[in-house]
């Protein structure tokens, strides 16, 4: 993939929003993505739909939406936990398109624990349209360095 894709995002965020530092591997290749952390672990990841995340209709391609789920609700276990993790299972219901411009937001609660077996209940939208809801199960690994310390 080429810089471009990292270039192509210059709408105004909305307020609280940042970009993830995640601008290598897999991340280069479905970014930019964002990210809003608020109090009480509560958090939202999003990007913007741009050309190289649609399929032939012209809609978000199902592929990237169930790669954002996937980190999206992926991210409570890091909330919770501080620890790095692997998905062991993502259901997830399609109910809406996203299109090219829409801002889509996703974020997930944990729903159950057992040993290092975590469930969570996700929702992706964008605005007031629910776009995909889905469960997870993630297996929580080691814990993750500090921020700002590099990952051994």
């Amino acid at each position: 993939m080429t810089d471009d894709l990292l270039e192509e995002s210059t709408a105004p965020l909305p307020p609280g929003y940042q970009p993830m530092n995640w601008f290598h591997g897999f991340g280069r290749q479905i970014g930019p993505l964002y990210e809003k952390i608020e109090s009480e672990g509560k958090y939202t990841r999003a990007f913007l739909v741009q050309e190289h995340h649609t399929n032939g209709m012209g809609n978000c391609h199902g592929g990237m939406l169930m790669a954002f789920a996937d980190m999206a609700f992926g991210h409570a276990v890091t909330m919770a936990t501080h620890r790095y993790w692997v998905t062991v299972r993502l259901l997830t219901d399609f109910l809406s398109a996203a299109k090219i411009g829409d801002w889509v937001e996703g974020n997930a609660v944990i729903i159950g624990t057992e040993d290092d077996f975590i469930s969570v209940q996700g929702r992706i939208w964008s605005g007031d349209r629910t776009i995909m809801t889905g469960t997870a199960v993630f297996k929580a690994l080691g814990q993750r360095p500090p921020k700002g310390e590099p990952r051994k």
